[in-house]
């Protein structure tokens, strides 16, 4: 997947921000409707950029229809007065019978196809904006930093990732009927003219009022369906917790107060939909029955126009034909302007989410020319990510920095590799956690990394896996800082197996391939490094088992055993382990540290059983965010800090025999926690 596959396609090629809103002015309701008609212009014009073959071509058959409309009115109106009246007074012949007939029937065809046309390519249309709007959104979650999720809750990228999406494009339905809507009210005010001036100017009474109530119909609806989306999110931002937390809920009694939680929310959200459906109840009525009182005016009207002899019948009957058939069409208007405000809203949330940066350690890379970045490139997206910034509730995408180019020779040498960090600190916001860390663990050592808690050592292996960059020091791999590597090259030399053991619903061999290019006998190879393939082997398929979702049908113990396969089964020469073995039993996880010993593999272990600390080669102690001290097991027993410590690892630790780490925790069992 390349960085900006979906992305770009997103940015808009106009820059200017003249129309745009910014942060903190207070308008009034007219400077609001024209913002909210500027910024759906905008959206609009964003969507044709991107699909705009469709687009035309269905705006093709809404023009068409309106055509078609016209047409009829007129062959209507030309039946009545040569042949319907003729038929009254003298007779007419076959032929002028079936030429009518086949003027009706050759009209209704057209106006069939303009139908499909429109449909089909606005459907095509609509489809392929949705497919555009998720790739670039999956992008982002997939390529944006760990602080990025740290600061969004789940069900609020779930929403924006299904529901606002969705939103953002369900008027690109009715906008080519809409657009045939208006090309009707002009192609009708022709008609009309050429029929009779006064059936015009009714005409012309007419379609102002039905202008005005549709303009303040979208000022009225903005701020209301604004409020809707931000209500939906809260809802499955709650939702996700209470299910993804079930077990913490049902085991602390939680359940009345999180379904009161949930009512709170799904309340509130009823109340703003009633709110809103109260203002559409009110509206869509009013712009349905304004062409209904202007036919009825035209046929006072038309009665007297014919009267006169200044119009004849089927002038009269080509208005009313025309005036009957706008009716339904402004309905579809007034969808048109529910969901443009929706979907200024839904876009401006989808594009506050791919605003976020990428990683650049992790933004996907590859070694094709067409993928290389240059600097030319670098600086026009640096540019359109600036103006973006500056910019408050435009619904266009904003672009982001570039990655770094992609790297071609690697530039890590063979074998185990050192890693040294010099300096290195992380800061969330204004709260320092790590400080002046400086280490280095030598090419196949075993190293072990202990502290209490709020020491810093999940801030440290989020560092070392590369999911932040420290903001301040620097990190060498090899002896090559790990800013000048490719992703490609450090994915694969560095990985890390956590304590929250997540697996897929996916066989055991999907789990621990993951997608990657690792043939069978390398995913044999991590089982028997983890110790899984005894349990794998008993499984009913063995490792084709499918396992549940989050690998509920494991225990605890064997998902980690999984994970940790999954961790080695790329051939990395740095494995971070995160208390990956904290819920196996303590003699089998000796064991798995004794099999990883080989030499070729350099690994920090984060450990909290005095047994895994006594194996590793050296022991890194971190207290307060900055080392205390690094050595041996023996060298460090000199510290009473250290001694403490160890002491309060050893008589908190857990005795977990083969038969509890057997034994599956449930739906939402998730082990450990973050330190």
């Amino acid at each position: 997947m390349s960085t900006h596959s979906h992305t770009d396609e997103l940015v808009p090629d106009d820059e200017s921000p003249a129309e745009e809103n910014p942060a903190g002015v207070t308008l009034d309701d007219g400077d609001e409707t024209a913002l909210s008609i500027s910024l759906g212009a905008k959206l609009i014009a964003r969507f044709v950029r991107m699909h705009p073959a469709p687009f035309v071509l269905s705006i093709i058959g809404g023009v068409g229809w309106a055509a078609m409309i016209v047409a009829a009115s007129i062959v209507l109106g030309r039946i009545t007065d040569e042949v319907i009246e003729p038929a009254f007074d003298e007779g007419i012949d076959g032929g002028t019978v079936w030429w009518a007939v086949a003027a009706l029937v050759g009209v209704g065809a057209l106006r069939g196809l303009t139908v499909v046309v429109r449909r089909w390519f606005g459907s095509v249309t609509e489809a392929r904006m949705q497919r555009s709007l998720r790739s670039a959104v999956a992008d982002r979650l997939l390529e944006m930093p760990m602080g990025s999720y740290r600061n969004r809750p789940t069900g609020q990228l779930l929403a924006t990732s299904d529901v606002d999406v969705t939103t953002a494009t369900q008027m690109l339905m009715p906008l080519p009927f809409s657009l045939g809507v208006i090309a009707l009210v002009v192609f009708s005010l022709a008609s009309l003219w050429s029929a009779d001036p006064m059936f015009a100017v009714v005409a012309v009474l007419l379609f102002p009022a039905l202008a005005w109530l549709s303009r303040y119909y979208t000022t009225r609806i903005h701020e209301p369906a604004a409020l809707v989306q931000q209500k939906l999110g809260r809802v499955s931002a709650i939702a996700h917790e209470s299910f993804d937390g079930v077990m913490v809920v049902k085991t602390l009694a939680r359940e009345e107060p999180e379904r009161v939680r949930f009512d709170e929310a799904a309340r509130d959200l009823a109340d703003e939909r009633i709110g809103l459906a109260r203002l559409t109840s009110i509206f869509e009525p009013l712009i349905i029955m304004l062409p209904n009182l202007g036919m009825v005016t035209l046929l006072i009207v038309g009665a007297a126009r014919v009267e006169s002899g200044g119009a004849t019948i089927g002038d009269l009957v080509q208005a009313v034909a025309l005036f009957g058939w706008l009716a339904f069409p402004m309905r579809i208007v007034g969808f048109l302007f529910q969901a443009l405000p929706r979907a200024v809203v839904s876009i401006a949330r989808v594009d506050d989410l791919l605003a976020e940066p990428v990683d650049p350690a992790y933004a996907p890379d590859s070694a094709s020319e067409s993928d290389v970045v240059t600097e030319s490139t670098a600086r026009q997206t640096a540019a359109v990510a600036r103006r973006s910034a500056a910019r408050s509730g435009v619904p266009e995408a904003p672009e982001v920095p570039a990655p770094k180019p992609a790297v071609v020779e690697e530039l890590l040498p063979e074998g185990p590799l050192s890693l040294e960090l010099d300096g290195v600190g992380f800061s969330f916001g204004d709260a320092r956690v790590l400080h002046d860390v400086s280490f280095r663990a030598e090419p196949g050592e075993v190293l072990a990394i202990v502290g209490s808690t709020g020491s810093g050592k999940s801030t440290l292996v989020n560092l070392l896996a590369h999911l932040d960059e420290p903001t301040s020091g620097t990190i060498r791999l090899g002896g090559v800082e790990t800013t000048a590597l490719g992703a490609d090259e450090l994915r694969a030399a560095v990985s890390v197996a956590y304590q929250e053991s997540y697996l897929f619903a996916r066989s055991i061999v999907d789990n621990v391939r993951l997608g990657r290019d690792v043939s069978d006998e390398a995913v044999q190879a991590a089982l028997r490094r983890s110790l899984a393939d005894g349990f794998v082997s008993e499984l009913p398929e063995g490792p084709a088992t499918v396992v549940g979702e989050r690998g509920v049908t494991l225990s605890g113990g064997q998902r980690q055993r999984i994970a940790l396969a999954r961790a080695l089964a790329g051939g990395p020469r740095v494995v971070v382990a995160d208390d990956a073995t904290s819920a196996v039993d303590p003699v089998v996880e000796s064991q798995i540290l004794e099999t990883l010993r080989d030499g070729d593999t350099t690994m920090l272990v984060i450990a909290h059983r005095l047994s895994t600390i006594t194996l590793a080669d050296r022991i890194l102690h971190l207290e307060d965010g900055t080392v205390r001290g690094i050595g041996t097991h023996e060298e460090l027993l000199a510290d009473p800090e250290y001694v403490a410590l160890v002491t309060a690892y050893e008589d908190d630790a857990p005795v977990e025999g083969v038969g509890a780490q057997d034994a599956p925790t449930g739906a939402s069992g998730v082990a450990g926690g973050k330190r």
